[in-house]
Formats: C-alpha cells, sequence, structure tokens
C-alpha cells in the first residue's frame, strides 16, 4: 500500500506544473544564470563550484518543504487528507509514502543538477556518504517543517506562507549570496538555518573537499527533530 500510495504521490508532483517550476525549472536557470554570469561576487574559484552546492540544497527545500507544504496544505482543505486516514492505509503510512515521493523526486533532481554542473565545468570533491547524509537530514529538517505548516494553517496562508519563506531562504540562507556578505550579528543568526546548514555542509564537502561536517549535520538533526515531532503534535487532518 505505501509503495501504491508513492508511486501516485510521485505521478502527482511530476504531472504539476507549478511544482516542476518550483522543484526544476528555477534551480535550474540559477544554476545557469549565475553560474554564465558574474552578478554575485562568490570568492575565488569558479562561480559553478561555490554555486551548485547550494542549488541542490535550494532543490531538497523547494520540493521538501515549499511544494510538500503547498500540496499537503490544499489536499486537507479539499478533505483529501481526511477520506486516506479513514482508509484502510495507516496515517503513518500515508505520511511515509509522502517522504518516500519526496525522495524520489529528490534524486531526479540531484541527477539533473549534477549533469547540468558537470558541463558547466563544475569539479566536486569529498566523500559522497557525507553528501548523502546531509541530503537525508536535510530533507528531513524540512519535511517537518513544511507538514507542520500545512497542518497547521489554512491552505491560502500555507501557499502564500511556503512560498515566501522560500523567497527569504533563497537570498538569506547562503544559497547564492555568502553568508560573509551579510554583518557579523546576521550571520550568527542565519548560519542556524536549515539552508545554510545544507548550503555550508555541501559546500564544505563538495568545494572544499572537506570531512564529515558534524555541527551543519547537528543544526540539521535538530530541527528535523523539532520539525517532525511539532508536526506529529499539531497536524490536524481537517
Amino acid at each position: 500500500m505505501i509503495t501504491t500510495q508513492a508511486a501516485l504521490e510521485t505521478k502527482m508532483l511530476l504531472r504539476n506544473g507549478e511544482q516542476l517550476l518550483l522543484t526544476v525549472v528555477i534551480p535550474t536557470l540559477l544554476l545557469v544564470l549565475f553560474s554564465a554570469v558574474d552578478i554575485v561576487d562568490t570568492g575565488a574559484g569558479k562561480s559553478v563550484d561555490f554555486l551548485t552546492p547550494g542549488i541542490l540544497a535550494l532543490a531538497v527545500m523547494s520540493t521538501a518543504f515549499t511544494g510538500q507544504a503547498i500540496a499537503t496544505g490544499f489536499e486537507r482543505r479539499y478533505g483529501v487528507l481526511k477520506r486516506l486516514a479513514s482508509s484502510p492505509l495507516p496515517r503513518w503510512a500515508l505520511m511515509t509514502a509522502k517522504t518516500a515521493s519526496v525522495l524520489v523526486t529528490e534524486i531526479l533532481q540531484v541527477l539533473l543538477l549534477t549533469a547540468i554542473a558537470l558541463a558547466l565545468g563544475w569539479s566536486p570533491h569529498g566523500n559522497p556518504l557525507s553528501v548523502l547524509l546531509l541530503l537525508i537530514l536535510g530533507t528531513a529538517a524540512f519535511s517537518g517543517l513544511g507538514l507542520l505548516m500545512a497542518g497547521t494553517l489554512k491552505a491560502e496562508a500555507t501557499l502564500a506562507a511556503a512560498n515566501l519563506v522560500f523567497l527569504l531562504l533563497l537570498v538569506g540562507g547562503g544559497v547564492i549570496v555568502p553568508l560573509s556578505k551579510f554583518p557579523q550579528g546576521a550571520q550568527d543568526v542565519l548560519g542556524l538555518l536549515p539552508i545554510s546548514a545544507l548550503s555550508d555542509g555541501l559546500r564544505d564537502v563538495l568545494q572544499h573537499g572537506g570531512g564529515v561536517p558534524w555541527g551543519d549535520l547537528g543544526i540539521l538533526a535538530v530541527w528535523g527533530v523539532v520539525g517532525l515531532a511539532a508536526a506529529g503534535r499539531f497536524f490536524r487532518w481537517e
């Protein structure tokens, strides 16, 4: 049942034009544009080496947080979740299927963005296992926050808030603009955000060839535990 529901969730996601714009088109355009045009000072080295880890983090956020929050919010509004909750599929299995759908979409995103980045001259370094761990914890963190928003706010409010958060974190989360460009006080606060931890962690590994970024993993783990626990506690099915 979980596999069937996950396949259905994935098909619905890939058929949604707005979701594809958010999860595929926007990250791809940002990667190509900012790699080809010297708009933002990304420091020494090629722009694509700095940008690709941040765009990968953005792709995770767009799917696990923004896309999932909006889709789940409207499913809740139209009574889809209520009907599914009364079906033989347990509620935990439904959430598991949604998570599996998010992971499948992210795999497709990572493969696409990696191919484009390599074509643009990206030279990745580091341990793939560290990258995988960062992506998994990042997905957990953003999924918890997305489900919390979708399960507590009205659908229209979720739509507005999710898109606003996406834009704010795109600018202030170290995705395209380095955190070093912000004042020191702002850096300390922004560095605790999940998008900043995921971007910096991926950048430490893929750009600088660093070891396991335990600090960034710790931040993502805290966000994941808090977000998922809060979603489980406050999520309303109708």
